[in-house]
């Protein structure tokens, strides 16, 4: 069954909308990173922060009334690829539309919230508006809710890579005949516990500069926002190959698996191809998988501009490459390999994505 992207949605640090961050990154600006603290430590952390001019067009809904940030991330995102979507290929039966839902984190601020409160006071303390934050469909039943999704929805929990699980999700059930079209929506909140577990962790610490990328590593910057894909059965920009389902239990094993997944993945005029480098062991293992297996295509990786947004990261990185397609040109900077020149022109592209938490995806786009 074919697969095509008909709509996208993009919340990002440096904006919202698809055009706008495309121009900020096509100009080569980055995200402004913001030091969060805690009152039960003295160590603080950079963040990329979603401004709060990115959701001006959220609509008063009641849904949104007191939903924790990634909710409101989600409903922006979602909204946002609909309506691409409707100016691309018409009117849309909503009963015939399927959502899938890709998350990392979860709602973590309100989770923090309520279970301090019973720490702090006892289990009568508990807030029943705060407590369906916390459970990681919430944010899915609220975006079903507000754009009328009725029928299937899930929520996949997993790492940096589980956009690409949740595309492939998507292929599946569009392989139903109830089913015309699918949204495909992944989002995340950036918090100090967030970046204190991913420390501790030993997740952001800097690697080891390599020798084509163009700046020095400066380790992983967590970051906020929301990446959404309107997916079809007939389009411009097709997902002609996904590969899930890969898990590693070391960095060695993660290695050979990128190596294993980008040679799947080429083909022979692939000029182009996205990696989830985020100043992690990442950086090295994707980038010589990547010039192993497409010696002539040019690599460019977002996280650097954008931070890593976990459960929406491998979305946006879906939308990179589609819109790199799209307009023949990709974003000045943070390139691996050849020349950093903005025009471009490639027929696919090619998405890698390494999660922190042991899976390996990937997919090939192609107009």
């Amino acid at each position: 069954m074919s697969l095509f992207i008909a709509g996208l949605g993009w919340v990002t640090p440096l904006g919202s909308g698809v055009d706008e961050v495309w121009k900020r990154l096509l100009a080569g600006e980055e995200a402004v990173a913001e030091e969060i603290a805690d009152e039960v430590s003295e160590r603080s952390y950079a963040v990329f922060r979603v401004p709060e001019t990115a959701l001006t067009n959220l609509p008063r809904h009641p849904r949104l009334r007191r939903v924790s940030n990634i909710s409101r991330f989600a409903a922006a995102a979602g909204l946002a690829a609909l309506e691409n979507a409707r100016s691309t290929i018409g009117k849309i039966d909503m009963s015939r539309v399927a959502l899938v839902f890709a998350i990392s984190n979860g709602g973590v601020i309100y989770t923090k919230r309520f279970y301090h409160d019973i720490v702090a006071t006892g289990a009568q303390a508990a807030s029943p508006l705060l407590f369906p934050e916390t459970v990681f469909n919430a944010p899915a039943s609220h975006l079903a809710a507000i754009v009328g999704v009725a029928g299937a929805s899930y929520t996949l929990v997993g790492d940096g890579a589980v956009g690409l699980s949740a595309i492939a999700l998507a292929e599946d059930l569009l392989g139903n005949d109830q089913i015309d079209h699918c949204l495909v929506v992944g989002a995340e909140e950036a918090d100090w516990l967030l970046c204190d577990a991913y420390h501790k962790w030993r997740l952001m610490r800097a690697a080891p500069p390599i020798e084509p990328f163009r700046r020095p590593a400066k380790g992983m910057i967590l970051s906020e926002g929301a990446g959404a894909v309107f997916l079809t059965r007939d389009g411009r920009i097709e997902i002609e190959k996904t590969i899930v389902g890969a898990y590693y239990k070391s960095r060695r094993d993660a290695a050979k698996l990128l190596r294993q997944t980008a040679r799947e993945l080429a083909a022979s005029d692939t000029r182009y191809a996205v990696s989830s480098a985020n100043g992690t062991f990442v950086d090295n293992f994707e980038v010589e998988a990547l010039s192993e297996a497409l010696p002539n295509a040019k690599i460019y990786a977002p996280k650097p501009a954008l931070g890593e947004s976990v459960g929406a990261g491998a979305l946006w990185q879906v939308i990179v490459a589609a819109q790199t397609l799209a307009t023949k040109q990709s974003p000045p900077v943070l390139h691996f390999g050849n020349d950093a020149t903005t025009e471009f022109v490639s027929k696919r592209a090619v998405v890698l994505s390494c999660g922190l938490n042991q899976q390996v995806a990937g997919l090939r786009l192609s107009i």
